[in-house]
């Protein structure tokens, strides 16, 4: 199969030599090409270039000419921080939000994550994964060309390692690139549990289990009042460390309790949530990421914040500390019920006050980085896999976040295959 994409409005993300992420000040120069052309073979970028330089076109066989007029091609949406296996959505926890309980009452009184589990551990292998696989499908035809998946609905061993088998089938199935990431500290299960023990049950138990099965990718947990302490999540994140699978981190989404400065510490991928960031927070931040060495993203939820009616990530001042900010839908049936990467883009405009490249930026370059996909996934490439958006025609990148109740993309490509 050929392509050629021909007058191109804008094509952004495209290099000859892809840098493997921007940091926050460099986020709104990702690259962009006016009036430019892109061909594609065998579902691969194999040229690209600016109109008034195209050398023609050499041999028409087998050769599918889409004209782009108007329109925008960039990388396909990198959303690094997804809860897409669950077994049933918690609509009538919403309808308790609505009637005045806040988040944590609902969770405080056996809902939220608790039910979650409860839903799962009683629901079939395969009846997950049918579930899991049309999420993913539906997630695919938004836009999204690579994501990372978390377990943490299990809430005990077997549960867990269920969802981890699941997110294992999806990497099989898909062609696209899949992150699984073992949420072993999401919630105290209900019982005789405490943050404490079930943190050194999940470290002697259930981790060897996982690293021997080799069923992730990195490791997460949540650091929040009611939940897990820093001391815990630190302690999961040295065993995680020893057996060499990095670590992710949900933190100061309600509470600013240590686990920034925790995670930086115990050398994490990503930090994510910041809802509530500490100005102590900001300096660490901004210290790790002007001192050189590997990035430590800062990922956004802004799907979570506009459906929990709490304050968003502040990522503008993380941009001009330096931080390379990431965006994701935190897609889950309690706090974010959405996958759609183009809506968390728009959020990061008009919420976060992101300008149109930053935004772009965070979800595809930035998003593959903090899943460690920099090498596949994120910008255009030659001899990358064409995983594209084409947008719907629009005056300027700015209609993404203007028109904030349309969706902009038109077309969805991976490995040059329409979705």
């Amino acid at each position: 199969m050929r392509m050629l994409w021909k007058n191109i409005k804008g094509l952004v993300g495209a290099y000859d030599q892809p840098p493997t992420h921007l940091s926050g000040k460099e986020m709104r120069n990702f690259a962009f090409m006016e009036d430019a052309w892109l061909a594609i073979e065998d579902g691969k970028v194999v040229d690209f270039g600016a109109m008034s330089e195209f050398p023609g076109i050499v041999d028409w066989s087998g050769l599918e000419v889409l004209d782009c007029s108007g329109r925008y091609v960039m990388p396909a949406w990198c959303d690094s921080h997804t809860h897409l296996v669950f077994a049933a959505p918690r609509g009538g926890e919403f309808l308790a939000r609505l009637e005045g309980k806040s988040y944590q009452e609902i969770a405080a009184a056996g809902g939220g994550i608790l039910n979650s589990a409860k839903a799962l551990q009683s629901m079939p292998e395969e009846q997950l994964l049918s579930d899991a696989r049309e999420r993913l499908k539906h997630v695919m035809k938004l836009g999204t060309g690579a994501i990372e998946i978390k377990s943490g609905y299990g809430l005990t061993s077997e549960a867990e390692l269920k969802m981890l088998r699941v997110i294992a089938a999806l990497k099989v199935e898909f062609d696209l690139p899949i992150r699984a990431t073992f949420l072993g500290c999401h919630a105290v299960p209900e019982g005789d549990w405490t943050s404490e023990s079930w943190t050194e049950h999940v470290i002697k138990e259930l981790l060897p289990k996982v690293a021997e099965a080799n069923l992730a990718d990195y490791v997460d947990a949540f650091c929040e009042e009611g939940y897990f302490s820093a001391d815990d999540v630190e302690a999961f994140l040295k065993a995680s460390n020893d057996l060499s699978i990095p670590g992710k981190v949900h933190v100061n989404q309600f509470n600013s309790i240590g686990g920034v400065k925790m995670g930086i510490e115990n050398s994490v991928r990503s930090l994510d949530h910041l809802e509530e960031l500490s100005v102590d927070d900001l300096e660490a931040l901004a210290l790790r990421s002007n001192s050189g060495g590997s990035p430590l993203f800062a990922c956004a939820l802004p799907g979570c914040s506009y459906f929990l009616s709490i304050p968003y990530a502040p990522v503008r001042r993380l941009m001009d500390a330096n931080v390379p900010v990431a965006l994701a839908t935190d897609f889950n049936p309690g706090s974010a019920p959405s996958g759609n990467m183009g809506r968390v883009v728009q959020m990061g405009m008009v919420k976060m006050k992101m300008h149109p490249l930053e935004a772009i930026a965070a979800a595809t370059i930035n998003g593959a980085a903090a899943m460690g996909l920099a090498d596949v996934a994120g910008t255009i490439g030659i001899g990358r896999s064409a995983n594209l958006l084409l947008t719907k025609p629009m005056d300027g990148l700015e209609t993404m976040g203007y028109a904030f109740g349309e969706e902009s993309v038109e077309k969805v490509f991976i490995g040059g295959v329409q979705q």
